[in-house]
């Protein structure tokens, strides 16, 4: 789906990828980009730098409260009009603690912001869509819902879970004959600041612009799955054809991914 003339709205859309994507949008011509976002001050930048791009509205909303999503959404519809592309963008990572250490408050918070919410804005968003039969959602994963990583268990059983819903949501759609489109987004570790202290031998952290306008492309294209970098996809490969204990051998070992966390400190 092509951003000219559209109503884009971005969870988590005031700092990260999802400010640049942002920015994406207003380039190509979007009527109006809205913001979602937990923190104020970072709105009130992104709608003071933008401004001059083009219409940009922006609300503070929890995506982890539901009843926050639907009263959010409410002002969407009546405040800016019908959202014809959502990127599900806001997400956490709480720290690299092996699975025994993490406490139940982390791991709540954990899937509800970064499954939970992706299902509820959706959920807000979708039905609307399909009586227009026209929209496109995109869901960010990441790479570690492809992956099992040691010291993020947590964060990426959140992953894989986006990308098991995102993808089952995107084949009813298909199934309904319906014309909008999901695409799910699988980036490796990004330069935002989210994972500060990563070392990462064998893929190089990725850079924020250039994953960006990547995923704004798998939009115009209407791509329903993205892994980024397109290399990840042969680790994949890998992982299905070699022994276990031979790929964590090899790429776990050998590779370092298995150790990429241990330096972890995140955004401060």
């Amino acid at each position: 789906m092509k951003f000219n003339n559209k109503i884009v709205l971005i969870t988590g859309g005031a700092s990260g990828i999802g400010k640049i994507m942002g920015r994406l949008a207003l380039e190509r011509g979007a009527e109006a980009l809205v913001i979602w976002d937990i923190n104020v001050a970072n709105i009130e930048a992104t709608k003071s730098e933008y401004g001059a791009l083009g219409r940009v509205v922006g609300y503070q909303v929890n995506v982890a409260d539901s009843e926050a999503v639907a009263a959010a959404y409410g002002r969407v519809k009546s405040e800016v009009g019908d959202v014809d592309i959502l990127i599900n963008c806001a997400g956490i990572v709480r720290g690299n603690r092996t699975f025994d250490r993490q406490s139940v408050e982390d791991i709540r918070l954990t899937m509800d912001i970064n499954v939970t919410a992706c299902m509820v804005v959706a959920l807000q968003v979708l039905p609307d869509m399909i009586a227009r039969n026209s929209g496109h959602i995109c869901n960010i994963a990441s790479a570690a819902g492809m992956l099992s990583l040691p010291k993020m268990s947590v964060y990426a059983a959140s992953k894989w879970a986006v990308i098991g819903w995102s993808d089952s949501v995107r084949i009813e759609l298909q199934q309904m004959h319906s014309a909008v489109r999901i695409t799910t987004i699988a980036p490796y570790f990004i330069n935002t600041g989210m994972f500060d202290g990563v070392r990462s031998r064998l893929f190089p952290i990725l850079d924020p612009e250039r994953t960006s306008r990547k995923i704004v492309r798998a939009i115009e294209r209407n791509r329903d799955f993205r892994g980024l970098p397109f290399g990840f996809h042969f680790i994949r490969f890998w992982q299905g054809v070699l022994p276990v204990t031979v790929f964590d051998f090899l790429f776990g070992k050998c590779c370092g991914i298995y150790s990429v966390m241990d330096h972890f400190t995140g955004r401060r």
